[in-house]
């Protein structure tokens, strides 16, 4: 793919975008700037979202990290639509030779075929089931998986396997396969996970441009729970100086929903999302911005990030106490579980293909 301009070319107008630039990756030797000739047409540009294709020689992707309940997951897409600032993923771009800013949002990977790669993944003698998540980088309801169908393809494939699943999202498209999900929960097969960050929807359309707004996130909540799906509402993440107030507030909002358990995570900025979660903040909330990483460095021993398991999700310090109180306060007085009863794995069986000898037994 061609290299990534640092800076933004003149007349390029970023609307629905969470990023402010397009720094290069760490990988990358070199970098291009843009800057203004006066050979630029004198209309505005949107920045619109492209999409490549994959062929995937692998489905499951397996890790072994304490911090994660889950050692396998599924990713339908590279890079996420969605655009959210603080988002994590950020730096997986710059493994393909992309920009974890803006590339990161407008240059998406979908990975068709997905669910045949799985099919056969799920057949073989030496698998062993186990609970697959899904939604744990990217999310697989951004908005061009109503085009592409990758999500729904997986979602049919674990179905007829009767495989476990748990899913995080904050994409509308979701409701889309409740006929799928709602099966697989009754079977006790499926469980969803929510994310919720703030209740301002102002602040949510600034920081998480391109995803469904806190109100609509509630109203999924509540059509999952009456479809009979478990929703966990996923406080994610917690923003010190920005949204930490709102804790309380969110809980109760997706309890009074249907959720019937509830997690959060502190902030996290990794790699090259601190520096551009740092910008955001000087043109978004500059009053505030040197409050937020203040936050941030106390909970991380200073630095703006530390990946060492066992911190990296909830931090250390007094704020980090003050939160874990908090929450296990607000969940307790909402009756709100923190865990959720496990997932079958005893139905699982692989479907008799067409021309396979069926057992005498």
């Amino acid at each position: 793919m061609d290299q990534p301009e640092t800076t933004v070319p003149h007349g390029l107008r970023l609307r629905g975008r969470g990023a402010l630039e397009n720094a290069v990756g760490r990988f990358e030797p070199t970098e291009r700037v843009a800057f203004a000739d006066g050979w630029e047409p004198p209309e505005e540009k949107v920045l619109r979202t492209q999409t490549r294709e994959e062929r995937a020689r692998s489905a499951i992707s397996y890790n072994r990290s304490p911090d994660l309940p889950f050692d396998r997951s599924i990713n339908p897409y590279r890079g996420c639509e969605h655009g959210c600032i603080y988002c994590f993923a950020r730096p997986s771009h710059a493994f393909l030779n992309l920009s974890p800013g803006l590339d990161f949002e407008t240059r998406l990977i979908a990975r068709p075929g997905l669910a045949a790669v799985l099919e056969r993944e799920l057949r073989a003698r030496s698998y062993r089931v186990d609970v697959i998540a899904l939604g744990t980088n990217t999310d697989p309801y951004q908005p061009i998986e109503a085009k592409h169908l990758i999500m729904r393809e997986i979602l049919a494939v674990l179905q007829a396997f009767h495989h476990p699943v748990a899913i995080t999202t904050k994409g509308t498209l979701i409701e889309r396969d409740l006929d799928i999900l709602a099966d697989m929960a009754a079977q006790g097969l499926c469980r969803v996970g929510i994310s919720l960050t703030t209740l301002d929807a102002d602040l949510s359309r600034r920081m998480e441009p391109r995803a469904a707004a806190p109100r609509r996130r509630l109203q999924m909540i509540e059509r999952l729970a009456a479809a009979g799906i478990p929703v966990r509402a996923m406080i994610a993440p917690v923003v010190p100086g920005l949204t930490d107030h709102e804790l309380e507030a969110l809980l109760g909002a997706a309890q009074g929903a249907g959720a019937t358990a509830a997690s959060y995570i502190s902030l996290r900025l990794p790699r090259e999302v601190s520096g551009l979660f740092q910008d955001w903040l000087a043109v978004h909330v500059p009053d505030r911005a040197a409050k937020v990483m203040a936050r941030v460095r106390e909970l991380h021993g200073g630095q703006d990030y530390d990946p060492a398991f066992g911190k990296r999700m909830r931090g250390e310090g007094l704020w980090a106490d003050l939160m874990a109180r908090r929450f296990h306060v607000a969940v307790d007085r909402l009756g709100l579980a923190v865990k959720l009863p496990p997932l079958r794995r005893d139905l699982f069986a692989a479907p008799p293909r067409a021309g396979d000898q069926l057992s005498l037994f």
